[in-house]
């Protein structure tokens, strides 16, 4: 069902949204770590319209179609650097935040492993594409057909 588009009812919103974007281009985050948080994320969330986008955007970034197939199975493959692996435990536990929240230990891990600001450009990352997946899948962006 067509729904509403927030980006013509309301534009102010999406330029707020775009300005966090601009903000995460600003960052020192690895494109591959953006990548990966966006897929990760919408995986969860179950955006189509997010992971079409992401995953194309990774793939033409250099990522491998086998890791993307096996991103939601990360736990259980080597494909995965343990800095990854970090990243996307975070993606993950901040995406599910009313589960349990992040932990201590993954947290301590992730400011040892990147230091406090680099985990702070991870989160909000986690929280754009948080936002991104909800204004996809409550408003039905359709998927573009290519």
């Amino acid at each position: 069902m067509k729904r509403l588009d927030i980006s013509k009812l309301e534009p102010n919103a999406y330029k707020a949204m775009y300005g966090l974007e601009n903000y995460l281009l600003t960052t020192s985050l690895e494109k591959s770590h953006k990548e990966l948080i966006k897929i990760r994320a919408s995986q969860i969330n179950g955006c189509a319209f997010c992971l079409d986008m992401h995953t194309k955007d990774a793939i033409k970034l250099g990522e491998t179609p086998q890791r993307i197939f096996l991103l939601n199975a990360w736990r259980e493959t080597d494909l995965f650097s343990a800095e990854e692996k970090i990243i996307l435990g975070l993606t993950e536990k901040i995406t599910l935040i009313s589960q349990c929240g992040v932990d201590d230990d993954l947290y301590k891990k992730a400011v040892d492993t990147f230091g406090e600001s680099y985990v702070a450009q991870i989160i909000m990352a986690c929280v754009a594409i948080n936002a991104w997946n909800r204004i996809a899948i409550s408003t039905n962006l359709e998927v573009p057909k290519s």
